[in-house]
C-alpha cells in the first residue's frame, strides 16, 4: 500500500476571397494616407501583444498567464531551506529537483525520493489550473516530510540559475507541464508556455551547470495520437498528434534529442499512460465520475464510431512512482561541461503503462461498487476535441532495461483512491466541485 494513500477537427476549408488590393492598386499605392493608417495599426498591434506577453506584469484572471505572477524567494533563510531539503540522507543517495513538485506525480514521486534518503527540492507554481487548495494540501503533506517546495516559475531563468548555484543536483526530474488535453482548445497558450518554452527553460540552466545533472521527464501517451497499431511501442511514429497538448509533448521530445546531440544532456523521457490513484488530479475522468456519481450528476461516457469501446491503459500511481525512480537510478551522466558537449550523452524513451486496457465502461462500474451508488451514466459520441478511442502501453521496453513491473490491477487501485477520495472530502470540509 502506498505511504500516501491513507494520509488525509477536420481544418475548416480556406476560402480566398477577393482582394480589394488587386482592384486598387493604383488607388492603394497613391494613398499614403492609408498606407500610414495601417502602419499605426499594425503597431498598434505589436505593443498590445507585447504588453500581454509574460514579461509584463499579468492580470491573474488571464488564465493564459495565471501561472507567471512574481514570487519572492532569495535570501539567507530561503537558501537554508533549500539546501537542507535538497540534503541527500543515504549512502549512495542522489539530489534531485522535482519540477511539479505539488502536482499529482510530482508528490508522490518527492515523498518516494526523500523517503529512500535522497535529496529532494521541490519547484511549482501552483497554478489555478484546478483546484490550488488540493495543490497546498500536497505541499503540506510534502513539508511534512522535509520536502520544501519553491514558489516559481520554470520559465523563470534567474530562481533556476540560483537554485542550481545553492544545489548541485545530480538529477532533475521535470514534472511541470500544463496538462489536459481538452482543456487545450480552450487556452491553448499555456501550453506553449508551460511544455516547450519550460522545458528549453528549464534545459538552458542545465546544459551550463557544473556538473550538468541527468534528466528524466514527463512525456506522455499522447503522442502516439491517431495511431491505430496497439500495444503502442516506442518504435511507433509519433508524427500525428490528435491534440495540441500531445504536439507539445512530441515537440519536447524532439527538444531533448537536440540538447542531448549539442550539450551532451542525459535525457530520459517517460510517456505516461492514464495514470490514476490518491491525491489525483479533479480533471481525470476516474476522479469528476466520482465526485459526480456522490452528488447524483449524470455522467458522460464517450463511444467512437458504430458503437466502439472507449478504452484506456489506467495505469496506478505507485507503479509509475516505480518506474520514475527506476529511470533517474539508470540514468547516465550528461557528458557536457560549461555549455560545451564532451562526448555523446544517454537519450532515451519509454512507455510507462499497464499493459492492460480497461472499457470507460467498465471503470464506471467499478465505481459504482466501491461507493455503493448507481451512476446515471450519458452516452455519447466522442468529440473531436483531442481525445482518442484507445490506449494500450507495450511496456517490454520498460521492462528489459528499468526492470518496470506494473503490480496494480484498475479494482485494486480504485479502491485505493476512493478511499482517499472518502477520507480527503469528508464531513464538508473541502469543496469537490
Amino acid at each position: 500500500m502506498s505511504h500516501l494513500d491513507n494520509i488525509p477537427s477536420t481544418p475548416g476549408k480556406f476560402k480566398m476571397e477577393k482582394s480589394p488590393y488587386i482592384h486598387n492598386r493604383m488607388r492603394w499605392h497613391s494613398s499614403p494616407v492609408k498606407l500610414t493608417f495601417w502602419s499605426f495599426i499594425f503597431l498598434g498591434l505589436i505593443v498590445i501583444f507585447f504588453f500581454r506577453s509574460p514579461s509584463s506584469n499579468p492580470l491573474p484572471q488571464d488564465p493564459s498567464r495565471r501561472s507567471l505572477r512574481t514570487y519572492n524567494w532569495g535570501g539567507p533563510a530561503w537558501e537554508k531551506r533549500v539546501r537542507s531539503s535538497a540534503r541527500v540522507r543515504s549512502r549512495n543517495g542522489i539530489s534531485v529537483l522535482v519540477t511539479g513538485a505539488a502536482g499529482f506525480v510530482g508528490t508522490h514521486v518527492s515523498a518516494a525520493l526523500k523517503r529512500r534518503g535522497d535529496g529532494v527540492l521541490g519547484l511549482d507554481n501552483f497554478n489555478d489550473y484546478y483546484d490550488p487548495s488540493l495543490k497546498r494540501a500536497r505541499q503540506a503533506l510534502l513539508e511534512r516530510s522535509g520536502v520544501f517546495i519553491v514558489e516559481g516559475d520554470i520559465n523563470d531563468s534567474a530562481l533556476l540559475r540560483k537554485l542550481f548555484e545553492v544545489v548541485a543536483f545530480t538529477h532533475v526530474m521535470h514534472l511541470a507541464a500544463q496538462a489536459g488535453v481538452r482543456y487545450a482548445m480552450e487556452n491553448p497558450s499555456s501550453y506553449v508556455h508551460s511544455n516547450i518554452a519550460g522545458l528549453v527553460s528549464l534545459l538552458e540552466v542545465c546544459k551550463s551547470a557544473n556538473p550538468q545533472p541527468a534528466i528524466v521527464w514527463a512525456s506522455s501517451s499522447s503522442v502516439y495520437g491517431l495511431n491505430s497499431k496497439v500495444p503502442f511501442s516506442e518504435r511507433d511514429r509519433t508524427d500525428q498528434p490528435a491534440s495540441l497538448y500531445a504536439a507539445t509533448k512530441k515537440a519536447g521530445e524532439e527538444i531533448a534529442h537536440t540538447y542531448n546531440h549539442i550539450y551532451g544532456l542525459s535525457l530520459t523521457g517517460l510517456r505516461f499512460f492514464t495514470v490514476y490513484g490518491p491525491w489525483g488530479r479533479p480533471d481525470m475522468a476516474y476522479f469528476f465520475f466520482t465526485r459526480d456519481i456522490l452528488k447524483g450528476r449524470s455522467i458522460p461516457i464517450f463511444e467512437a464510431a458504430n458503437h466502439g469501446t472507449v478504452a484506456r491503459d489506467f495505469t496506478y500511481i505507485d507503479d509509475i512512482v516505480k518506474g520514475c525512480l527506476a529511470a533517474l537510478d539508470t540514468a547516465e551522466k550528461s557528458t557536457g561541461s560549461g555549455g560545451k558537449k564532451r562526448r555523446p550523452a544517454q537519450l532515451r524513451v519509454y512507455n510507462l503503462g499497464n499493459t492492460s486496457p480497461v472499457p470507460v465502461s467498465d471503470l464506471v462500474s467499478i465505481l459504482e461498487r466501491l461507493l455503493k451508488v448507481k451512476a446515471k451514466r450519458n452516452i455519447m459520441k466522442l468529440p473531436r476535441n483531442g481525445d482518442v478511442q484507445f490506449t494500450h502501453a507495450n511496456i517490454s521496453l520498460a521492462q528489459r532495461e528499468l526492470g518496470y513491473k506494473p503490480s496494480t490491477d484498475l479494482q485494486t487501485g480504485l479502491k485505493k483512491f476512493v478511499r482517499w477520495y472518502l477520507s480527503y472530502y469528508s464531513g464538508g470540509k473541502k469543496a469537490a466541485g
